[in-house]
Protein backbone atom coordinates (compact mmCIF):
# COMPACT_ATOMS: atom_id res chain seq x y z
CA UNK A 1 0.00 0.00 0.00
CA UNK A 2 1.33 3.50 -0.88
CA UNK A 3 0.08 6.76 0.60
CA UNK A 4 -0.86 9.71 -0.52
CA UNK A 5 -1.14 13.36 0.38
CA UNK A 6 -5.36 14.59 0.31
CA UNK A 7 -4.19 18.41 -0.85
CA UNK A 8 -7.34 19.95 0.16
CA UNK A 9 -6.26 19.62 3.66
CA UNK A 10 -2.27 19.19 3.72
CA UNK A 11 0.24 22.37 2.57
CA UNK A 12 -2.41 24.67 2.29
CA UNK A 13 -0.32 27.56 3.03
CA UNK A 14 0.89 27.15 -0.74
CA UNK A 15 -1.15 27.74 -3.91
CA UNK A 16 -2.46 23.87 -5.19
CA UNK A 17 0.19 23.34 -7.79
CA UNK A 18 3.35 24.01 -5.33
CA UNK A 19 1.29 21.53 -2.67
CA UNK A 20 2.47 18.94 -5.09
CA UNK A 21 5.85 19.55 -4.82
CA UNK A 22 5.83 19.47 -1.31
CA UNK A 23 4.14 16.33 -1.08
CA UNK A 24 6.94 15.18 -2.97
CA UNK A 25 9.61 16.99 -0.94
CA UNK A 26 7.75 15.37 2.43
CA UNK A 27 8.29 11.61 1.07
CA UNK A 28 4.62 10.89 -0.58
CA UNK A 29 3.73 8.62 -3.14
CA UNK A 30 1.10 10.32 -4.93
CA UNK A 31 -1.97 12.64 -4.51
CA UNK A 32 -5.13 13.51 -3.97
CA UNK A 33 -7.68 16.56 -4.28
CA UNK A 34 -10.98 16.72 -3.13
CA UNK A 35 -12.20 19.61 -5.78
CA UNK A 36 -9.06 20.45 -8.16
CA UNK A 37 -11.35 22.71 -10.72
CA UNK A 38 -10.26 25.91 -9.96
CA UNK A 39 -6.89 25.22 -11.08
CA UNK A 40 -6.76 24.44 -15.21
CA UNK A 41 -6.13 21.04 -15.67
CA UNK A 42 -3.17 21.60 -17.65
CA UNK A 43 -1.51 23.37 -14.87
CA UNK A 44 -2.22 20.66 -12.47
CA UNK A 45 -0.84 18.12 -14.89
CA UNK A 46 2.06 20.03 -15.29
CA UNK A 47 2.56 20.41 -11.37
CA UNK A 48 2.44 16.46 -11.44
CA UNK A 49 4.58 15.76 -14.52
CA UNK A 50 7.33 17.57 -12.57
CA UNK A 51 6.52 15.99 -9.34
CA UNK A 52 6.28 12.66 -10.94
CA UNK A 53 3.62 11.86 -8.82
CA UNK A 54 0.14 10.37 -9.30
CA UNK A 55 -3.17 12.32 -8.46
CA UNK A 56 -4.78 9.37 -6.98
CA UNK A 57 -8.53 10.56 -6.61
CA UNK A 58 -10.68 13.36 -7.14
CA UNK A 59 -14.44 13.98 -6.01
CA UNK A 60 -16.64 14.83 -8.90
CA UNK A 61 -18.17 18.55 -8.26
CA UNK A 62 -21.10 18.54 -5.69
CA UNK A 63 -22.63 21.88 -5.41
CA UNK A 64 -23.86 23.02 -2.07
CA UNK A 65 -22.83 19.96 -0.17
CA UNK A 66 -19.89 21.21 1.84
CA UNK A 67 -22.19 24.26 2.67
CA UNK A 68 -25.15 22.05 4.01
CA UNK A 69 -26.68 21.45 1.12
CA UNK A 70 -28.09 17.99 -0.34
CA UNK A 71 -25.40 18.18 -3.20
CA UNK A 72 -26.43 16.69 -6.72
CA UNK A 73 -25.89 12.99 -6.92
CA UNK A 74 -29.65 12.31 -5.19
CA UNK A 75 -32.11 15.05 -6.45
CA UNK A 76 -33.79 14.07 -9.31
CA UNK A 77 -34.43 18.07 -9.35
CA UNK A 78 -30.79 18.84 -10.34
CA UNK A 79 -30.50 16.06 -12.60
CA UNK A 80 -29.21 18.46 -15.49
CA UNK A 81 -26.72 19.74 -12.67
CA UNK A 82 -25.45 16.36 -11.85
CA UNK A 83 -24.89 15.93 -15.70
CA UNK A 84 -22.65 18.80 -16.46
CA UNK A 85 -21.00 18.06 -13.19
CA UNK A 86 -20.00 14.32 -14.49
CA UNK A 87 -19.28 16.25 -17.98
CA UNK A 88 -17.20 18.30 -16.15
CA UNK A 89 -15.25 15.69 -14.30
CA UNK A 90 -14.39 14.20 -17.53
CA UNK A 91 -13.07 16.39 -19.25
CA UNK A 92 -11.02 17.45 -16.06
CA UNK A 93 -10.20 13.34 -15.73
CA UNK A 94 -9.05 13.24 -18.93
CA UNK A 95 -5.89 15.49 -18.44
CA UNK A 96 -4.75 14.53 -14.98
CA UNK A 97 -5.41 11.52 -15.21
CA UNK A 98 -6.91 10.28 -11.42
CA UNK A 99 -6.72 6.78 -10.63
CA UNK A 100 -10.38 7.14 -9.10
CA UNK A 101 -13.56 9.91 -9.06
CA UNK A 102 -15.71 9.54 -6.01
CA UNK A 103 -19.19 10.39 -6.27
CA UNK A 104 -20.60 11.58 -2.87
CA UNK A 105 -23.89 10.82 -2.47
CA UNK A 106 -25.17 13.23 -0.36
CA UNK A 107 -27.76 14.27 1.91
CA UNK A 108 -31.54 13.90 1.89
CA UNK A 109 -33.05 17.06 0.12
CA UNK A 110 -35.84 18.69 1.61
CA UNK A 111 -39.91 17.34 0.84
CA UNK A 112 -37.67 14.58 -0.81
CA UNK A 113 -39.14 10.68 -0.56
CA UNK A 114 -35.93 8.74 0.72
CA UNK A 115 -36.94 5.88 -2.01
CA UNK A 116 -36.75 8.81 -4.78
CA UNK A 117 -33.09 9.49 -3.53
CA UNK A 118 -32.10 6.51 -3.59
CA UNK A 119 -33.25 5.39 -7.48
CA UNK A 120 -31.80 8.59 -8.34
CA UNK A 121 -28.44 7.56 -6.97
CA UNK A 122 -28.31 4.45 -7.84
CA UNK A 123 -28.91 5.70 -11.37
CA UNK A 124 -26.20 8.39 -11.23
CA UNK A 125 -23.52 6.06 -9.65
CA UNK A 126 -24.17 3.57 -12.80
CA UNK A 127 -23.91 6.02 -15.18
CA UNK A 128 -20.86 7.83 -13.79
CA UNK A 129 -18.81 4.63 -13.65
CA UNK A 130 -20.06 3.59 -17.61
CA UNK A 131 -18.86 6.94 -18.40
CA UNK A 132 -15.60 6.77 -16.43
CA UNK A 133 -14.49 3.09 -17.66
CA UNK A 134 -13.48 4.02 -21.03
CA UNK A 135 -10.64 6.09 -19.72
CA UNK A 136 -9.63 3.44 -16.81
CA UNK A 137 -10.47 5.45 -14.00
CA UNK A 138 -12.74 3.98 -11.33
CA UNK A 139 -15.55 5.22 -9.37
CA UNK A 140 -15.58 5.23 -5.91
CA UNK A 141 -18.73 5.71 -3.02
CA UNK A 142 -17.93 7.14 0.00
CA UNK A 143 -19.65 6.69 3.81
CA UNK A 144 -19.87 9.68 5.58
CA UNK A 145 -20.53 10.10 9.91
CA UNK A 146 -23.63 11.54 10.55
CA UNK A 147 -22.78 13.54 13.43
CA UNK A 148 -20.38 15.84 11.01
CA UNK A 149 -22.70 15.91 8.07
CA UNK A 150 -26.46 15.35 8.91
CA UNK A 151 -28.86 13.89 6.61
CA UNK A 152 -25.95 11.82 4.99
CA UNK A 153 -27.59 9.16 3.02
CA UNK A 154 -25.08 6.49 3.18
CA UNK A 155 -23.00 6.47 6.75
CA UNK A 156 -22.10 2.61 7.16
CA UNK A 157 -20.41 -0.58 5.42
CA UNK A 158 -23.73 -2.09 5.33
CA UNK A 159 -25.63 0.75 3.38
CA UNK A 160 -22.57 1.42 1.16
CA UNK A 161 -22.57 -2.49 -0.06
CA UNK A 162 -26.22 -2.11 -0.27
CA UNK A 163 -25.52 0.85 -2.52
CA UNK A 164 -23.12 -1.07 -4.45
CA UNK A 165 -25.23 -4.19 -5.26
CA UNK A 166 -28.01 -1.65 -6.61
CA UNK A 167 -25.46 0.30 -9.10
CA UNK A 168 -24.35 -3.30 -9.81
CA UNK A 169 -21.18 -1.94 -12.15
CA UNK A 170 -17.87 -3.59 -11.93
CA UNK A 171 -16.61 0.00 -11.95
CA UNK A 172 -18.27 1.53 -8.85
CA UNK A 173 -16.42 0.34 -5.41
CA UNK A 174 -16.21 1.81 -2.09
CA UNK A 175 -14.28 4.40 -0.13
CA UNK A 176 -13.50 3.72 3.33
CA UNK A 177 -12.90 6.46 5.40
CA UNK A 178 -11.39 5.65 8.83
CA UNK A 179 -12.19 8.79 10.34
CA UNK A 180 -15.66 8.32 9.41
CA UNK A 181 -15.98 4.95 11.00
CA UNK A 182 -14.30 5.69 13.90
CA UNK A 183 -16.73 8.97 14.62
CA UNK A 184 -19.80 6.87 14.80
CA UNK A 185 -18.17 4.23 17.16
CA UNK A 186 -17.84 1.86 14.36
CA UNK A 187 -15.01 -0.78 14.85
CA UNK A 188 -12.25 -0.07 11.96
CA UNK A 189 -11.61 -3.91 11.53
CA UNK A 190 -15.33 -5.30 11.32
CA UNK A 191 -15.99 -2.19 8.83
CA UNK A 192 -13.02 -3.51 6.46
CA UNK A 193 -14.26 -7.03 7.27
CA UNK A 194 -17.44 -6.11 6.11
CA UNK A 195 -16.18 -4.68 2.48
CA UNK A 196 -13.85 -7.10 1.97
CA UNK A 197 -13.34 -7.14 -2.34
CA UNK A 198 -15.00 -3.81 -2.37
CA UNK A 199 -13.04 -1.50 -1.39
CA UNK A 200 -11.46 1.08 -3.82
CA UNK A 201 -9.47 3.27 -1.98
CA UNK A 202 -8.67 3.71 2.11
CA UNK A 203 -8.41 7.74 3.72
CA UNK A 204 -7.52 8.15 7.49
CA UNK A 205 -7.76 10.69 10.15
CA UNK A 206 -7.10 9.74 13.77
CA UNK A 207 -9.90 10.17 15.97
CA UNK A 208 -10.93 12.62 17.82
CA UNK A 209 -9.96 15.27 16.14
CA UNK A 210 -9.47 14.23 12.80
CA UNK A 211 -5.16 14.93 13.33
CA UNK A 212 -2.47 13.21 12.26
CA UNK A 213 -1.92 9.12 13.33
CA UNK A 214 -0.69 9.40 16.48
CA UNK A 215 -2.48 12.74 17.77
CA UNK A 216 -5.57 10.36 18.56
CA UNK A 217 -6.60 7.05 20.09
CA UNK A 218 -7.41 4.70 16.46
CA UNK A 219 -5.31 1.71 15.89
CA UNK A 220 -4.04 1.97 12.33
CA UNK A 221 -1.52 -0.75 13.00
CA UNK A 222 -4.82 -3.03 13.62
CA UNK A 223 -6.35 -1.84 10.56
CA UNK A 224 -3.45 -1.99 8.13
CA UNK A 225 -3.32 -5.27 9.09
CA UNK A 226 -7.02 -6.26 8.40
CA UNK A 227 -6.89 -4.33 4.87
CA UNK A 228 -3.33 -6.58 4.10
CA UNK A 229 -5.35 -9.60 5.53
CA UNK A 230 -8.49 -8.90 2.63
CA UNK A 231 -5.81 -8.38 0.38
CA UNK A 232 -6.00 -4.70 -0.28
CA UNK A 233 -3.26 -3.23 -2.29
CA UNK A 234 -4.21 0.01 -3.33
CA UNK A 235 -3.45 3.43 -1.71
CA UNK A 236 -3.92 5.40 1.57
CA UNK A 237 -4.77 8.89 1.55
CA UNK A 238 -3.82 11.27 4.50
CA UNK A 239 -7.00 13.49 4.67
CA UNK A 240 -6.32 14.64 8.37
CA UNK A 241 -6.13 18.09 9.78
CA UNK A 242 -2.52 19.09 10.70
CA UNK A 243 -2.93 22.10 13.16
CA UNK A 244 -1.50 25.20 13.79
CA UNK A 245 2.09 23.14 13.72
CA UNK A 246 1.07 22.82 9.56
CA UNK A 247 1.74 19.59 7.50
CA UNK A 248 4.81 19.56 7.33
CA UNK A 249 5.44 19.15 11.32
CA UNK A 250 3.06 16.73 11.59
CA UNK A 251 4.36 14.10 9.20
CA UNK A 252 6.20 11.60 12.42
CA UNK A 253 4.38 9.20 11.84
CA UNK A 254 5.12 9.35 7.77
CA UNK A 255 8.02 6.72 8.36
CA UNK A 256 7.00 3.66 9.73
CA UNK A 257 3.74 3.75 7.78
CA UNK A 258 6.12 3.71 4.76
CA UNK A 259 8.41 0.94 6.39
Amino acid sequence: MKIAANLSLLFTELPLCERVLAARAAGFAGVEIQFPYDVPAVALNAALQAAGLPLVLINLPAADLLAGGPGLAAVPDRQDEFDAALQQALTYAAVVRPASVNVLPGRLAEGLDSAQAWETLVANLRQAARAFEPLGIRVLCEAINPLDMPGFLISTPAQLLTLLAAVDHPNCAAQLDLFHMARQGLDLVTAIDSLAGRIGHVQFADYPGRGAPGSGQLDFAAARRALVAQGYAGWLGAEYLPGQQGAAASLGWLPDWQA
